[in-house]
């Protein structure tokens, strides 16, 4: 096995608003010239399952798909130009040796790791841009993450995160598996982990047609009967984890991609009624218990100008023609290597909610490629962290990113997408209950937390 220095070949554009923010802990941990790591594995890579030890169902709509046109630049191949930087620097030095496998996720033959090193991190790169969170989500408790010692200790790494999203764990079919029937049990534990690392909690989700118990989908209901049931699970959730969350996903994924409502049990029996009968509730709940509590509709393929953002950005307006509290709008942005919008596009989109007077938050980042992953697609890779990350910087309304976990180990990517993976920040070059490396994708976020999206050249 080998390692060499290899340039990633980024040069740090210009920010893409007024100046960045001068950053004093950037000067004193981090170099303004900074290369890639290269790891070369003597050996070819492996795949493994990444399936969760877990009881629960982690089922997830295989429609996290986008379908927009690439808008950032192409990779131009891997001479040895120098970045200059404008990221922070993070947790641990970058590592220098790669084993032969992780998860399903194939590792590549050439692996580019991250130049941040020091104590700095992604959250504190957040914190001075003047967000609230960077944010993970964790698929907490009863699952491999939360037996890893690794990955719980990245997870507790407050440097890197200040926000937290249950993956799972606060769905109704665990939070209520049977009509009436309450078990907090696992949420508590989540809230329990989240106090513990002093990290706020999006909480995650009180209506959606997917992961729902059998005695709700297998029932034949009427509209009265369907929204009452909705009304009590929403007020009684609500009113359990009360300001523990930070913010609510009151409704989640209600639109087609062509931005028409999705036919679902909600919308087959209630209509649009249902949407704003769980809003209204949630406020009813927010306000009966004296909370803080945020609002969120939260949805996938509206980060971009399109059909289903305008959809979005149309049942806010009605929402709140109505009378009701919604208090912003998570844009998941599930994307691909190559075809992630633009940092401007981006950027319009989310002016677009704000100027409905609502926050947004990037609630559920990931960026996938064809596995095993080319160099080419791990440089265009960080590109793309910088430009959904930069975007969220340069919008005064967005507060925070949350990737949708941030090690490929415990991805859900590689079972819903067939060959595909490497998608988030870390890896396990080991597997499992190893070590964690950064990976290039790490500094795109930092470059994007100073409203930097750097571009690909050649020297």
């Amino acid at each position: 096995m080998s390692v060499r220095s290899l340039a990633l070949g980024l040069v740090a554009a210009a920010p893409l608003a007024a100046a960045a923010p001068h950053w004093g802990w950037y000067n004193q941990d981090y170099a303004k010239t900074i290369t890639l790591t290269e790891t070369v594995s003597a050996c070819p890579s492996t795949s493994h399952s990444s399936s969760h030890s877990t009881s629960y169902s982690t089922s997830y709509s295989s429609s996290h798909s986008s379908s927009h046109s690439s808008t950032a630049g192409s990779a131009t191949g891997t001479s040895a130009t120098s970045v200059s930087s404008s990221a922070s620097s993070a947790t641990s030095a970058p590592a220098t040796t790669t084993a032969a496998t992780t998860s399903s996720n194939s590792n590549p033959s050439v692996t580019l790791t991250a130049t941040a090193a020091g104590t700095s991190g992604m959250q504190d790169a957040a914190k001075a841009a003047g967000k609230i969170y960077m944010g993970t989500a964790v698929d907490y408790p009863g699952t491999g993450e939360g037996a890893d010692p690794y990955y719980l200790a990245e997870l507790a790494n407050q440097h890197d995160f200040g926000g937290v999203t249950p993956a799972n764990i606060m769905k109704w079919e665990f939070v209520e598996p049977e009509q009436g029937v309450f078990n907090f049990t696992g949420g508590d534990e989540f809230v329990a982990l989240a106090k513990k690392n002093n990290q706020v909690i999006r909480c995650h989700n009180l209506n959606w047609y997917n992961q729902n118990p059998a005695w709700l989908t297998n029932t034949n209901w009427n509209k009265t009967g369907l929204l009452a049931a909705l009304e009590n699970h929403i007020t009684q959730t609500i009113t359990h984890f009360g300001d523990n969350c930070y913010a609510w996903d009151v409704v989640n994924e209600a639109f087609n991609d062509d931005g028409t409502y999705r036919e679902d049990i909600w919308y087959n029996v209630t209509g649009t009624d249902y949407l704003f009968t769980a809003f209204r509730t949630a406020e009813a709940a927010v306000k009966a218990n004296n909370l803080k509590v945020k609002l969120y509709y939260n949805d996938y393929n509206i980060e971009y100008p399109g059909n289903k953002s305008t959809s979005a950005q149309n049942l806010v307006k009605a929402i709140k023609a109505q009378g009701i509290q919604i208090d912003g709008v998570g844009l998941q942005s599930h994307f691909i290597v190559g075809e992630t919008p633009s940092a401007a596009s981006q950027i319009q989109n989310m002016n677009a909610f704000t100027a409905l007077d609502v926050d947004v938050a990037v609630t559920e980042l990931d960026i996938r490629t064809n596995t095993p992953a080319t160099v080419a697609a791990q440089q265009q890779q960080v590109l793309d962290y910088a430009s959904t990350v930069a975007a969220c910087h340069n919008v005064t309304r967005c507060v925070g990113v949350t990737v949708w976990d941030f090690d490929d180990t415990y991805s859900w990517i590689p079972s819903t997408f067939a060959g595909q993976g490497w998608g988030d920040l870390f890896f396990q070059p080991n597997g499992s209950n190893t070590p964690l490396v950064r990976k290039a994708a790490y500094d795109g976020v930092l470059y994007g937390w100073q409203g930097v999206v750097p571009t690909l050249g050649t020297q």
